[in-house]
């Protein structure tokens, strides 16, 4: 199957974390965890668009309904709490059972 065929709805509660910049990115870098963050709020727009109307399911992991595509040109970063980063490539939509949807920019697909 190719891309998401029903109504899912923005779960914003897990937008800021995915936004350079933000609070909540910070948060994880000091408890030093890695943040994976969009280049901006409308390549994260737009990764989501891409992956519900093209994306591949990947399977349902950690209670999660997941599809992901690979894009050519880098959507993102990982930051590392020491400042380093790399670039992400790969968008993720996880789909939780109320069909609340978040898009999370990954180095690649979930595994179970």
């Amino acid at each position: 199957m190719s891309g998401i065929d029903r109504e899912i709805f923005l779960d914003s509660r897990h937008t800021a974390k995915h936004l350079p910049g933000t609070a909540q990115v910070q948060r994880l870098l000091r408890r030093g965890r890695s943040a994976h963050v969009f280049h901006d709020a409308a390549t994260m727009e737009r990764v989501a668009q891409a992956v519900i109307s093209g994306g591949e399911f990947i399977g349902i992991i950690r209670e999660y309904e997941r599809y992901g595509l690979l894009f050519s040109e880098s959507i993102g970063d990982r930051i590392d709490p020491d400042g380093s980063t790399i670039p992400l490539f790969y968008g993720e939509v996880k789909i939780d059972a109320e069909n609340r949807y978040h898009v999370i920019p990954r180095t690649g697909r979930s595994e179970g």
